[in-house]
């Protein structure tokens, strides 16, 4: 019987299968999967004896090999420059054009010289983060300018410093997607001061508008999207049902720490036990089979449960209440023996 609790780091194994602990340098084999982080971050049974398992390099990649006693990540995760952005929407072809007759070619302060505009959130080399605002101008029939500004400073301008379009969108006639651009155009977004005060440094990225189309419908964004983050700091820990030790971000970011690695033996009543639900492997065992949790003959993990005892409750209890009937029995039939034999010695 499985039985859920609140530790994520309290695992059952639902199928075949013991994990592989390490106690000082012994590998011994276990179904309890009471575990939780030592000092040090290493996943430890009560007993202090860690969970075995393949480490994850720097990037999250899984090194299989020779398992190692996993340990959980004390330091948080580095800030990743914005280099790639994505817009996908429709822009209204009934709108009118808002191109102004006399430079400036916008005002970003005056509605009236744009049509619609969205804004998201990217991120320079140290992580910190800028407001970036796309500004869409119907400039002719089907033709439509992008400007955009970080902080509220245009990221492209003229000699003169005018805002300039960091790119067109051409459509077809009949509607549809853009014929130009067809690709993920470049732009960089200039240095600046964020809402807290803090310069931030220049970022260039590839802007992807491949996905927008011009209708007759109203103006609206499906899906907006970029790749960079802040840092962040390690806040805690989910397994998968293979045993996938997942690392949680304060900046919303996750990466693989490790994979726990599960034995497996051809005959397990073979093992050796050691007390404390713990057992070694022995001849009459064989070498375990290593693997995967869900692979092979290997059951699978979940986590936040823990496998109850095997021991018939009902079974035991009925055998103690029969050995106590019987001892009561045998300790009623000495004392009756005793009574005869006190009788036979008071006779005159």
């Amino acid at each position: 019987t499985l039985r859920s609790t609140d530790n994520p780091l309290d695992l059952a194994i639902n199928g075949n299968g013991f994990f592989e602990v390490n106690n000082n340098g012994q590998t011994l084999y276990t179904r309890n999967g009471q575990f939780h982080a030592d000092r040090d971050g290493f996943i430890t049974t009560t007993s202090g004896m860690k969970l075995m398992g393949y480490p994850s390099s720097s990037d999250g990649t899984i090194q299989p090999g020779g398992a190692k006693a996993l340990q959980l990540p004390t330091t948080g995760v580095p800030p990743n420059p914005t280099s790639k952005m994505g817009v996908s929407m429709n822009l209204d072809s009934r709108e009118g054009v808002t191109l102004p007759v006399a430079p400036p070619m916008i005002d970003f302060n005056n509605a009236k010289t744009y049509n619609d505009a969205s804004s998201i959130t990217v991120f320079d080399a140290k992580g910190q983060d800028v407001a970036l605002t796309y500004f869409f101008q119907k400039s002719a029939t089907d033709t439509w300018n992008v400007y955009a500004t970080a902080n509220g400073k245009s990221a492209s301008v003229d000699s003169s410093g005018n805002p300039v379009p960091v790119t067109t969108l051409t459509f077809p006639a009949n509607g549809g997607a853009a014929t130009s651009p067809t690709a993920p155009v470049s732009i960089t977004v200039p240095a600046t001061t964020n809402a807290a005060g803090s310069p931030t440094l220049p970022i260039t990225a590839m802007l992807d508008l491949t996905s927008a189309t011009q209708y007759g419908a109203s103006y609206g964004v499906t899906h907006m999207a970029q790749n960079g983050y802040a840092a962040g700091q390690f806040t805690g820990i989910s397994i998968d049902i293979n045993g996938l030790l997942m690392g949680t971000y304060s900046n919303g970011q996750s990466k693989p720490v490790g994979q726990i690695e599960m034995a497996n033996f051809r005959n397990p009543q073979g093992l050796s036990p050691l007390g404390g639900n713990v057992w070694a492997r022995t001849a009459a065992s064989g070498e375990p089979a290593v693997g995967i949790a869900s692979s092979g003959s290997l059951g699978t993990i979940k986590a936040g449960t823990l496998e109850e005892s095997n021991t018939d409750l009902t079974g035991n209890l009925v055998d103690m209440i029969v050995a106590q009937r019987i001892y009561q029995a045998n300790a009623q039939t000495i004392k009756t023996q005793d009574q005869v034999f006190q009788t036979l010695v008071n006779l005159r």
